[in-house]
């Protein structure tokens, strides 16, 4: 028997929610469970490209991120970016695929919560989403371009990620921009 799960909750534990229609085991039964390599993956690829974008528009504009969801190999990234220059989807996706074919180290370690605070540029949010309780900060670094504070799965290099495509540029009001992208071979 096979049961695929399709999300989790919390409350006063974890708890695991089955996939529509598929099976779920007599509560005692043991279990094995399983990642599921090709959608993992396309995370992971989605993931470290939405951290080469965030380093591009960060670098060439100075915006910050104020938002962002992300399914396998398609995402979107919200930006406060009151003014967009012509040319500006052209030129980011072309920035943002060169740094894919630097083929770029991508780095992780944990850093004491003072050692981390103390980079440069390490919150790239509008907003520090890191809890004030936790002491150490997992730092992800796509050697020279991009560094900051995030505890999602990454590729182990910018080529890894594949093409970055810009699908769409929406106006979220008040100089708010919504970046939607695909992810390609």
């Amino acid at each position: 028997m096979q049961t695929r799960i399709a999300g989790a909750r919390k409350g006063d534990d974890l708890y695991l929610i089955p996939a529509e229609g598929d099976p779920v085991p007599v509560p005692g039964t043991a279990v094995r469970g399983a990642v599921e390599d090709e959608r993992r993956t396309a995370l992971m690829r989605t993931h470290s490209g939405l951290h080469v974008l965030c380093g591009v528009v960060f670098r060439d504009y100075g915006a910050l991120v104020t938002g962002g969801n992300m399914e396998p190999l398609t995402a979107r990234m919200d930006f406060d970016l009151p003014e967009l220059p012509a040319g500006f989807r052209d030129s980011v996706e072309a920035a943002c695929n060169a740094e894919v074919g630097t083929d770029r180290r991508i780095d992780v370690r944990v850093l004491p919560r003072a050692e981390a605070f103390a980079l440069p540029d390490i919150i790239r949010t509008a907003t520090n989403l890191v809890p004030p309780e936790v002491s150490e900060v997992r730092i992800i670094d796509i050697a020279g371009l991009d560094q900051q504070a995030d505890g999602g799965t990454h590729v182990a290099s910018t080529s890894q990620i594949g093409k970055i495509e810009i699908v769409k540029i929406e106006n979220k009001g008040k100089g708010f921009r919504r970046l939607r992208i695909r992810i390609a071979d």
